[in-house]
């Protein structure tokens, strides 16, 4: 299965966990600070803050929780001080990774994000080094059996949406940000719930890795998730079949 989707799959299950223990409501209420401070506080006219804030509810962020996230953002309260970085770097076999990262100390961070990727067998690249292999597309995963494929073909692809893919036991459908709430409310009207709806960063072509080195990549992946501040990973690994099924074994 291609990289994104893979990962998008192993990161939808850990957002479970991690909103068990709160990582996850922290994480997006981080995101909705700093759309909020870069384009303030109204959703009508911030389409960057409406996105974090149907995250936030989407895990059932609490509404209170939502507001003073906003009002951090828009100075209202303290603790809007987060800044966006781009850290760019290579997991081992030459995979390229992406970690988008939010805040409050630029040293600190990038200090601990080097060290994870060392110790992972990999290593913190300089800007620009990577970020060119990757397109940034609104991405959705629906589970197979939950609808034909021609018919989503051709109701996603009506709303905007640039492809629909069969992978595994998914279809991956893949838009321009721009539309992004139109897919989303496109699927929502046939009663369809994606198990992945997220904007993010799709590689423009994947490397094949082995088993062993497919563990490596993951692991690493799993570490920059685990981190506070980094709000999304990115990577252009494909596993084929046979070395997922000895991954997983």
């Amino acid at each position: 299965m291609a990289g994104h989707s893979h990962w998008a799959n192993i990161a939808h299950k850990k957002a479970l966990i991690d909103n068990k223990r709160g990582k996850l409501w922290s994480k997006l209420s981080k995101a909705i600070i700093v759309a909020a401070k870069s384009g303030g506080g109204d959703v009508d006219m911030n389409l960057k803050l409406r996105y974090a804030i149907d995250a936030a509810k989407a895990v059932s962020v609490p509404k209170d929780n939502i507001i003073r996230a906003i009002k951090r953002g828009t100075g209202e309260l303290e603790g809007g001080n987060l800044d966006e970085v781009l850290y760019e770097g290579y997991a081992a076999g030459g995979v390229a990774v992406l970690c988008e990262i939010l805040t409050d100390n630029r040293n600190r961070t990038a200090g601990e994000i080097r060290k994870i990727f060392e110790l992972s067998e990999g290593k913190l690249g300089a800007t620009g080094c990577v970020s060119w292999m990757f397109e940034r597309k609104g991405l959705f995963l629906v589970p197979a059996e939950r609808i034909d494929e021609d018919a989503l073909l051709e109701f996603a692809l009506e709303a905007g949406a640039d492809d629909v893919k069969r992978m595994d036991d998914k279809f991956e459908i893949t838009c321009d940000p721009s539309v992004f709430a139109e897919v989303g409310t496109a699927l929502t009207a046939k009663g369809i719930t994606p198990d992945v709806s997220e904007i993010t960063r799709i590689p423009t072509s994947t490397i094949d890795l082995d088993a062993e080195t497919g563990r490596k990549v993951l692991r690493l992946m799993e570490k920059l998730d685990d981190h506070d501040d980094v709000q999304n990973v990115s990577a252009n690994f494909n596993i084929p079949q046979e070395a997922l099924a000895e991954i997983q074994g």
